[in-house]
């Protein structure tokens, strides 16, 4: 894709929602938009006729919504897909079902006086729409249980670590194929994924029904429990506290640390200090640079790190970047994320403190 431009379908239902999204896109070198729709008819004809290599797509439209037209296209047609929802727990779940039809991944719908005017919101769209293109053609399924994801580990006898996993673009794919892997009595696993807020309720739900893991979205005083994942819920920093002998969930609104609210620095910045060598950090999918500087501190703390490498990243931004600090003790491909995390969980003394 580097040498021509990415060509754009824009659908959305709302004309004022097409030219944000538009004036947005076309600010890039390398995104051409060669068309616009407002309903899921019509932009098949005009994904026929334009054969776009991405189109960013309305998921709640009149005549015919997204997943019908995901369901008519993607995996069919070398064309992929960013879904556009609604900021609220409807349209979170109707995107999650996108997801799971072959979309690439997806952007929250801007408004006239809001978000649409932000710089940061203008560079989301389009390192997606970037992304998404270089994905071109790939029909991207989440994978129920631990089918077609990742072996399944055998039960786990490790006690007293932590697990912390860290992704942004693709990982709402990618996890789905790794956390079904883990045992019922795994460690405690915390989560960040970038996501706004009410998705991570449905995703973290989501991930729920197909782990043996109980997957949940980290509430302010969680307790860790064995067998438990926590997922940052969406503009919140997640970190972890020791109140006694127990580790708890500290939620916080602070500033946003390397462009993120949540944070994987912020979080693996807690897990070297409050863990220190007893925990292991993992770098998954995702655009941009957050998690490097925790895999530094993990590192000097004395804990184990892992990333995911680049053939299996469906964007290898984040854990390139993770890879070049040399704190990264192993990289490995999607499937193999859960072994690696498992014997990394051995390799430091039995006898060790946190």
């Amino acid at each position: 894709m580097a040498s021509k431009r990415v060509r754009v379908l824009v659908v959305d239902d709302s004309s004022l929602v097409r030219g944000i999204l538009r004036a947005g896109l076309s600010t890039h070198p390398q995104i051409e938009v060669v068309g616009m729709a407002a309903d899921g008819r019509e932009a098949l004809r005009q994904i026929s006729k334009l054969r776009p290599d991405v189109v960013t797509l309305d998921v709640e439209m009149p005549n015919m919504n997204g997943i019908a037209v995901l369901e008519r296209v993607a995996g069919k047609v070398p064309v992929s897909f960013v879904m556009v929802s609604t900021l609220t727990q409807a349209g979170a779940r109707i995107t999650f079902e996108a997801l799971r039809k072959g979309a690439f991944d997806f952007i929250t719908k801007p408004d006239a006086g809001g978000i649409a005017g932000i710089p940061e919101f203008r560079r989301e769209v389009q390192q997606k729409v970037l992304a998404a293109a270089k994905a071109k053609g790939v029909k991207r399924h989440i994978i129920t249980g631990a089918g077609g994801g990742a072996p399944t580990l055998p039960p786990n006898r490790v006690r007293g670590w932590v697990v912390g996993i860290g992704c942004s673009a693709g990982g709402t794919q990618t996890l789905p194929k790794i956390l079904p892997a883990f045992p019922s009595d795994f460690v405690p696993v915390v989560i960040t994924q970038h996501m706004p807020p009410k998705f991570t309720t449905s995703f973290a739900n989501m991930l729920n029904n197909e782990c043996a893991m109980e997957v949940r979205e980290a509430a302010d005083g969680d307790r860790l429990r064995q067998g438990t994942a926590y997922v940052a819920p969406g503009d919140y920093h997640l970190t972890l506290v020791r109140s006694g002998v127990e580790l708890r969930v500290k939620l916080d609104r602070g500033d946003k640390v390397s462009g993120h609210r949540p944070s994987v620095d912020v979080m693996f910045s807690s897990l070297a200090r409050v863990c220190r060598n007893r925990c292991v950090g993992a770098v998954l999918t995702g655009m941009g640079h957050d998690g490097a500087d925790g895999v530094r501190l993990l590192k000097k703390a004395g804990a184990r790190t892992v990333a995911q490498d680049e053939e299996t990243s469906l964007v290898y931004g984040m854990p390139m970047e993770a890879a070049k600090t040399g704190c990264i003790d192993a990289v490995a491909p999607m499937t193999g994320i859960p072994r690696k995390i498992a014997e990394l969980l051995k390799e430091n003394p039995i006898g060790a403190r946190r």
